[in-house]
């Protein structure tokens, strides 16, 4: 099943992951926050550790979500990776990191058995560097969270483009 771009009325719902007390696992927590300043029409932002059945009901409902997180594959730190949940399965190893049992990718994989999937799941990954207990992020960690912010924009153009249009003729 291919992903697709759904009715733009439904809102967007972006869910930062991660405990901002261990360093580089933080980031997707602070991705959120930084999108969640913008104030953008029409997006829902949440904050999560990432436990499965939070993220299934936290999606409950919603057409479009995007997901971010640190992951931990062995590539270099700030390497950033972006999954379509509809055309390929989220390597579970590359979210080890979790301390629940049911985490992002077995979420996802639950919710495509159960026919619960949001129509367009994405989800971004951003290498870590350093998971030990601590606060703030590497560098090229943080250089990476700058560039997925960047994208997430540029991938919310459409929508928020026709909410301000829709806004504009009411």
């Amino acid at each position: 099943m291919e992903s697709q771009i759904p009715n733009f009325e439904s809102p967007i719902l972006l869910i930062g992951i991660g405990n901002k007390y261990r360093s580089d696992d933080g980031i997707g927590l602070e991705i959120a926050c930084r999108l969640k300043a913008l104030n953008l029409p029409g997006i829902k932002v949440m904050e999560e550790t990432g436990e499965g059945t939070t993220l299934l009901e936290a999606w409950k409902g919603i057409d479009r979500v995007i997901l971010f997180d640190a992951i931990c594959s062995g590539a270099m730190p700030g390497t950033i990776y972006r999954f379509d949940a509809h055309n390929q399965s989220i390597p579970a190893k590359f979210f080890h990191y979790s301390t629940h049992a049911l985490g992002i990718s077995e979420a996802i994989e639950l919710a495509r058995a159960l026919h619960q999937l949001p129509t367009y799941l994405i989800v971004y990954g951003i290498e870590g560097k350093n998971f030990t207990a601590g606060l703030g992020f590497s560098s090229e960690v943080e250089a990476a969270a700058q560039e997925v912010v960047k994208h997430v924009l540029r991938e919310l153009q459409p929508f928020l483009l026709q909410k301000m249009c829709s806004k504009n003729l009411t």
